[in-house]
């Protein structure tokens, strides 16, 4: 019995020993590393920027009344088309009660002096007839007659406006009508009946009584970063993206850069502008938000590869060319890169396009 367990010993310390001897030779072994190949490839690169913004109407006009009072009614609502010259509201007058004092003075005032010159210059056609006056007094007293009437017309067209906002003779100018400047879409309405308004004047700028505005003339409103500003310029076509049209892609012109920028969290913002054009089939909101995205640089029909595959060293850029696919033999080359897209990079000179590039190491990331 001890006879075998010394054998079986004997072989369980054989075993430890040839595995540990087996464990270190493969350790001691230099690892294969095999790495992951790109074939370079012709492709259209495009380095582009994406602006943040809005989509609005190229001019939003502000409807304002002409008179101060209280909306007596509002004719249209938010979403309605308006077009030039038709009424939206209409503004009842409510006198200043000095001024109302005054302008009836003046009426009475007026009265007075044209019965006057009445009488006046019926005392004095009777003189004329008589031949016992000169015509040149006639016709004096008749000029006296009619500048008492005029200003008895307007005295009394004067206490019109105060009173009702309008003359008899002008009511199709009536100031109480207020009405559209242009033709377009109603986009907000902030009064309603009963409201009091003000005209606009030195002091203040008068209450809105809508808002209009063009949607067939639409506008990207963006910020693009300082770092990027330099490399746009006015004419340069712009594809839009709208957030609440994900299916849509909209062009656009680039028509305006700020000359002066704005400093917002820390980085130079510059306002850019550009024309939408959009289909009759798309109705677009004011205010929508919206993306612009610039190309900045074009490379067409480039050899690129990506741009991980890339080694720098100083001034220099290289490339690992494979020369062995059996054994993944590489040879180091000097190249000379151009416009990369930020994945892929355009290659000058330096490589073929049935060249194999050496890129990351397999199982790595």
């Amino acid at each position: 019995m001890k006879k075998y367990l010394k054998i079986g010993l004997l072989v369980l310390i054989a075993m430890i020993f040839l595995g540990t001897f087996v464990f270190l030779f493969n350790k001691s072994k230099p690892k294969v590393i095999e790495y992951e190949t790109f074939t370079p490839e012709v492709a259209d690169l495009e380095k582009t920027t994406v602006a943040t913004g809005k989509v609005e109407p190229r001019d939003e006009i502000l409807i304002k009344p002409q008179i101060s009072g209280i909306i007596d009614k509002v004719y249209k609502e938010a979403g309605q088309t308006v077009k030039k010259d038709e009424v939206i509201a209409r503004v009842k007058v409510i006198p200043e009660l000095g001024e109302l004092n005054r302008a009836e003075s003046r009426v009475r005032l007026a009265e007075i002096n044209a019965a006057q010159a009445e009488t006046d210059f019926a005392r004095i056609r009777k003189l004329y007839e008589s031949q016992l006056i000169s015509r040149e007094e006639y016709e004096k007293s008749e000029v006296s007659l009619q500048q008492a009437i005029e200003e008895r017309v307007a005295a009394k067209d004067a206490l019109d406006i105060i009173k009702e906002g309008i003359t008899q003779k002008s009511a199709s100018y009536s100031n109480t009508m207020i009405r559209s400047t242009i033709d377009g879409l109603i986009l907000d309405v902030p009064i309603k009946e009963g409201n009091s308004v003000i005209m606009s004047n030195t002091f203040n700028d008068g209450t809105t009584i809508a808002n209009v505005a063009n949607m067939n003339d639409l506008i990207f409103r963006g910020n693009i970063d300082e770092t990027e500003v330099g490399r746009i310029h006015e004419g340069m076509p712009i594809k839009l993206t709208i957030g609440a049209l994900q299916n849509y892609t909209f062009d656009a012109m680039l028509e305006y850069i700020s000359p002066k920028g704005v400093e917002e969290n820390g980085a130079n913002q510059f306002e850019i502008k550009a024309a939408v054009q959009v289909p009759d089939t798309v109705v677009i909101r004011s205010g929508y938000s919206a993306n612009a995205e610039i190309v900045l640089a074009r490379a067409p029909h480039a050899l690129a590869i990506p741009e991980s595959a890339l080694e720098f060293s100083g001034d220099s850029t290289f490339v690992w060319v494979l020369t062995d696919s059996v054994a993944q033999q590489f040879e180091r080359r000097q190249v000379e890169p151009g416009m990369s897209d930020g994945i892929r990079i355009e290659i000058r000179k330096g490589l073929e396009a049935n060249h194999k590039v050496r890129g990351p190491e397999k199982g790595k990331k």
